[in-house]
């Protein structure tokens, strides 16, 4: 086995919107699948499972006290993730199965912070079926705010896998530069991007991050279109009412350790694609740039980083 290659698989494909268990069928689907091709390291998109939460931008998602978004929000949260309670068990069983790491991402219905309010969760769990890090979602963006909680820094870490390290973020907290020193400074080279589905996301930060870290880059987004909400999705129509045929094109790329394509994104097609990635070219294209290593200051300039778990109740 060469360690220096590893096999990755991007999961462009499209959840059974709000809906759990399907989703998770759907998941194990995908990684029967990349099992297949011999994939090393799968990655689905941001808040894949269940969903991302469309309808706020179609719903007047901001109006105080209204039963439509109560509603469609209590059925949100029902189908959230609790991952203390074993729901991802069945997909880390079979990542020990098939050998393959996932990045995988969720709603999470957070016990530690009571369960009924739900984050924006990456989750890592690595080739042997094991949790590696939940990192719940620094700052929601903009609407988000509306269903999703603010997290903190416990998730801020990296992994080993083959020769590389492996770290993550959720959609704009990409944007954010300390959140990405955080993870440079750990030795990450592998960075996962993960998004709800647009190329205007991916197209330019995953080529930056990429030049930035001297790191592969991947970035994975799902596809979205009115075919995929089912019809018992509380007060469809009014979501469908205003919402484009196509909320998500996915855009799914690669970039390599100089900020070029290795695939390009990918633009309203489901499927999983895959590429291979030489750990070589990382030491390659560290000679010249290293913004954690010989290119820094940390005489001058350091991050703090807090990854304690909050939370509201602590028991002596």
């Amino acid at each position: 086995m060469n360690d220096s290659l590893l096999k990755v698989g991007l999961a462009q494909i499209a959840p059974i919107w709000l809906d759990k268990e399907a989703t998770l069928k759907k998941i194990e689907e995908a990684m029967a699948e990349a099992a297949a091709k011999n994939t090393e390291l799968l990655v689905f998109g941001e808040a894949f499972l269940p969903g991302y939460p469309f309808w706020l931008a179609y719903t007047e998602g901001a109006a105080w006290d209204t039963r439509v978004n109560k509603e469609i929000h209590a059925h949100y949260v029902r189908n959230a993730v609790n991952i203390e309670a074993g729901e991802l068990q069945g997909v880390q069983d079979l990542a020990k199965t098939h050998k393959m790491a996932l990045y995988l991402g969720v709603m999470e219905r957070a016990a530690d912070r009571g369960g009924h309010s739900i984050y924006c969760s990456l989750v890592y769990i690595n080739a042997q079926g094991e949790i590696g890090s939940v990192h719940r979602k620094l700052q929601p963006t903009y609407d988000e705010r509306l269903t999703w909680a603010p997290g903190d820094g416990n998730g801020l870490r990296v992994h080993p896998l083959k020769d590389f390290t492996v770290g993550g973020l959720n959609c704009w907290e990409n944007w954010m530069p300390l959140p990405r020193a955080a993870l440079y400074g750990q030795g990450e080279n592998l960075h996962i991007a993960v998004w709800p589905g647009n190329d205007f996301n991916t197209q330019d930060i995953t080529r930056f991050v990429a030049r930035e870290g001297r790191s592969y880059v991947i970035s994975v987004g799902a596809t979205m279109t009115h075919a995929d909400f089912p019809e018992d999705t509380p007060h469809l129509e009014k979501i469908l009412a205003k919402a484009p045929k196509v909320l998500g094109n996915g855009g799914s790329c690669i970039a390599g350790p100089d900020g070029e394509w290795i695939l390009a994104p990918q633009i309203g097609k489901e499927g999983i694609f895959y590429a291979e990635l030489d750990f070589n070219r990382v030491l390659e294209e560290r000679m010249n740039f290293d913004c954690v290593g010989h290119y820094s200051r940390p005489d001058v300039t350091q991050l703090q980083v807090n990854r304690d778990r909050q939370s509201t109740v602590k028991f002596q």
